[in-house]
């Protein structure tokens, strides 16, 4: 981190800083903008901020069922991450009710 730059931690995000998420493009085609965008989103959020950041993403008609070349969509590429696990419920709730 820079050291002009003040980490917070544990303040709450407003919804307007989760959305900068949806913004996010990728550099290259090596993943489509959806995958991308829920990638940098589980990277960067807290579970609840991405929770709340699923919402928006779907709000906006953004596909949750987005694959890369491989054929491997947001579960595939995160499920033997250590922290996964809730971002992963998350994100199946998300496909099923929201």
């Amino acid at each position: 981190m820079r050291k002009d730059k003040k980490q917070i931690i544990g303040e709450p995000m407003t919804n307007e800083q989760i959305k900068v998420f949806l913004n996010v493009e990728p550099a290259d085609d090596s993943l489509p903008a959806p995958l991308h965008k829920l990638i940098r989103a589980y990277h960067s959020l807290r579970i609840e901020d991405f929770e709340r950041f699923l919402v928006f993403f779907k709000q906006q008609g953004f596909p949750l069922d987005a694959k890369n070349k491989e054929g491997k969509d947001f579960v595939s590429l995160i499920i033997d991450q250590q922290f996964a696990k809730p971002y992963i419920e998350a994100f199946e709730t998300a496909q099923t009710t929201l």
